[in-house]
């Protein structure tokens, strides 16, 4: 994301933030948040907001310290006023709301960085998203093979031959590097998998190069694994070609921290989000 676009999206949430007066409480409005979170209707938005509720309870947390439901009036033609539910939220609560949300909707990727982070500093929450992205691609391919393993057995290739066919395709992918090489390169020992080492962008491409797999699979009914790996290691070469026409060798791209210390790290400081975002007032 641009970072223009960052910093936009920053100064509206930081514009939307109020405070309880005489005390050091900001909270956020939840009809407020709605749009910038890309949900056009409330409906669709109010089930969020509830399974953001069930997130907390679950977590032995009072929701009540968090999500206070509101009654507000606002104006309607020729002067009118009418009530409107409404919820105050805590930066705590706006965080849950963005968790339960579908990071595809790029606001909500961006929510789910600016509300875990105490700082508002626009360098962190860059870093943060940049983390995010690579855990959600990271997801997304664990499905794709998790898909692909499915369908291939049922076209007559067990864990073994589908373990072969992904290394084939890695091997297509990485310039003739097999995955053992690449682990190698990477100072990986063998028990770890590749993924949990690699940058955003070979996540993705590894994906891609499944999903396009997956797709032919299905739609041609291709069978047996020495066919489907002829496809997948075709699929894997279109996709490094596609990379090589913009100058990128995966093979070639350093290694990224470990994606399970990244995580432990991450799970600490959601822990220590609820710990430190201030409760709502007592009615």
């Amino acid at each position: 994301m641009e970072n223009q676009t960052i910093f936009a999206q920053q100064q509206q949430f930081d514009g939307l933030a109020h405070r309880v007066p005489g005390e050091n409480i900001e909270f956020w409005f939840a009809r407020e948040l709605q749009e910038p979170l890309g949900y056009a209707r409330w409906e669709n938005f109010l089930t969020l907001i509830q399974r953001a509720i069930t997130s907390c309870e679950a977590t032995g947390i009072d929701a009540l310290d968090h999500f206070r439901g509101v009654t507000k009036m606002i104006e309607i033609g020729k002067g009118g006023q009418r009530p409107t539910d409404d919820f105050m939220l805590t930066r705590y609560a706006c965080y849950l709301i963005a968790q339960n949300g579908d990071p595809r909707k790029q606001p909500i990727a961006f929510a789910q960085s600016y509300f875990a982070l105490q700082s508002r500093k626009q360098e962190l929450i860059e870093d943060r998203m940049r983390l995010q992205a690579r855990f959600d691609a990271r997801d997304r391919m664990r499905e794709s093979e998790k898909e692909l393993s499915q369908n291939i057995y049922e076209r007559g290739v067990d864990d073994e031959g589908f373990a072969r066919i992904r290394s084939r395709g890695d091997a297509a992918l990485f310039g003739g590097q097999t995955t053992q090489a690449m682990k190698d390169r990477y100072g990986i020992i063998k028990s770890r998998p590749l993924a949990d080492f690699l940058p955003t962008l070979t996540i993705a491409a590894k994906n891609l190069a499944t999903e396009m797999t997956n797709h032919n699979v299905l739609q041609v009914d291709i069978t047996g694994e020495m066919a489907i790996a002829r496809e997948h290691v075709q699929n894997s070469l279109s996709v490094r070609d596609m990379l090589d026409q913009r100058g990128i060798k995966p093979e070639e791209l350093p290694a990224e921290e470990d994606i399970r210390e990244l995580e432990r790290r991450v799970k600490t400081q959601e822990k220590s989000i609820a710990k430190l975002a201030p409760k709502l007032p007592a009615e």
